[in-house]
């Protein structure tokens, strides 16, 4: 029985999919504009590893991630840098896949961009105007009423008379309630533009998911989900449309991972502490990276800081060298895991309770003690499936323990037997010199009863 926190209910509550089998799930995705940041990474990582566990579980999943293309800092991002807008979010889709990729996420089933679905937006916008749900301003915007809708809040859990204006909320002398929200914007000069019923335009942020999920999802799917500053306003903004709307429920569960905090502190660019994906990745092997996004839970805050990065490595490196002594050319990962294994049972327990990726590393570790303490190639075999699962361990041993050197692998082989022929004739002086000579350029030598082997420092 496998149980997700649903934000909607807040609690845990068993899965139950709307088709037997099938998982229809939707996450919101990057405004493209800049590079992606450590959040984004961490968003990413989370709901990747999400979708590998209900691959592993059985479920055949359709998994949506948007790319919001039209926006108000794309349209000035393009015109500071004196480029069309299709210019600078082509180009910052391409660096946003290639840094995912780097860190081992799967490209989403469907990567629907906005602008591809602005007549949908205009369908759905022109069935609430009908309702009563919407309404058009004097200045040319389509407003959301906002107090229209009953059920606003049940996601957030905020009341309609707590919300005060000004603080989450724009105010807007052309709305009927400061609480309401935009779905289409009148054209202003300059800037792109679409033809509709309600003069040129371009759409508000919130319909654009809304559109998107229903049109490649339907009006009812399983889960929605993205980061917890989504919540409100974005997340309730949608369920307000589309409930309107279809008369139906829009997701039956929410989720949302916690914040990424940088040295205890929130990441923005006010505090200069904003670092970008691009930047950590070219500074620690990307699995590093998603090792270290993986040992805490996905609901839970995540403190970035160098020491923790530092830790995360070698605690990697420690469940590398457990395995660089077998021979794993061999290795089928096409065969199935026997989930009556001890150790195999517990990674299933902890992934089925909500994803519990901190036990279930916790887990691997007991393996690793296992297959150190007698060398067990079936153990090792079990260690690498289970963390394949999660997009862990996806590295021959050998090549992640000894990348990234200063030295040139045949050079570092011969200063090896260098050393040794030294040992052997007792020419110990030269011997540490040698083992000296690799550790200033970044080898560390481990020897053993198999011989000598080395890796990065």
């Amino acid at each position: 029985m496998m149980k997700i926190f649903n934000t909607l209910t807040k609690q845990k509550e068993e899965l139950k999919t709307i088709e037997p089998n099938k998982l229809k799930i939707y996450a919101c995705g990057l405004t493209v504009y800049d590079y992606a940041h450590l959040g984004h990474g961490r968003q990413a990582v989370a709901f990747d590893m999400i979708r590998r566990w209900f691959i592993a579980s059985g479920y055949d999943v359709i998994f949506v991630k948007n790319i919001t293309d039209i926006d108000d800092k794309i349209i000035n991002r393009a015109n500071e840098n004196g480029e069309t807008m299709q210019q600078l979010t082509e180009r910052f889709i391409k660096y946003m896949h290639e840094d995912f990729d780097c860190l081992g996420v799967l490209r989403p089933d469907f990567e629907p961009k906005a602008t591809a679905y602005i007549p949908q937006m205009l369908n759905i916008i022109q069935g609430l105007v009908d309702k009563g749900y919407a309404y058009q301003s004097s200045n040319g915007d389509v407003y959301y009423r906002v107090r229209k809708f009953d059920g606003y809040g049940k996601l957030s859990g905020k009341s309609l008379n707590d919300l005060r204006a000004g603080e989450r909320v724009d105010i807007d002398g052309f709305k009927e309630d400061p609480l309401d929200f935009v779905l289409w914007k009148s054209s202003k000069e300059h800037e792109p533009y679409w033809d509709s019923q309600f003069g040129k335009g371009r759409p508000g942020w919130h319909i654009e998911c809304s559109a998107m999920s229903e049109d490649i999802l339907g009006k009812n799917f399983d889960i929605h989900g993205g980061g917890q500053d989504l919540q409100f306003p974005h997340h309730e903004n949608e369920i307000a449309q589309s409930e309107a709307h279809n008369e139906c429920q829009f997701a039956n569960y929410w989720m949302h991972n916690g914040f990424l905090n940088i040295d205890d502190e929130k990441m923005s660019k006010s505090l200069g502490n904003f670092i970008t994906l691009r930047n950590v990745l070219s500074k620690y092997n990307p699995e590093v990276i998603r090792f270290f996004m993986l040992r805490t839970h996905y609901r839970s805050p995540l403190n970035f800081s160098h020491d923790s990065l530092m830790d995360t490595k070698n605690s990697l490196i420690k469940i590398y060298q457990s395995l660089r002594n077998y021979n794993l050319s061999s290795f089928n990962n096409s065969e199935i895991i026997d989930w009556s294994n001890g150790f195999a049972k517990k990674f299933k327990e902890a992934m089925d309770d909500d994803f519990n990726t901190s036990l279930a590393i916790s887990v691997l570790f007991e393996l690793v003690t296992e297959i150190n303490r007698e060398e067990n190639f079936e153990l090792a075999q079990l260690l690498i499936k289970l963390a394949n699962l999660i997009g862990l361990l996806t590295s021959d041993p050998q090549k992640f323990l000894q990348s990234g050197t200063a030295l040139e692998h045949a050079e570092i082989e011969k200063l090896i037997v260098k050393r040794n022929q030294a040992r052997d004739n007792k020419d110990f002086k030269l011997s540490d010199l040698i083992r000296d000579e690799l550790l200033a350029n970044g080898v560390i030598l481990e020897d053993n009863k198999n011989g000598t082997s080395w890796r990065k420092n």
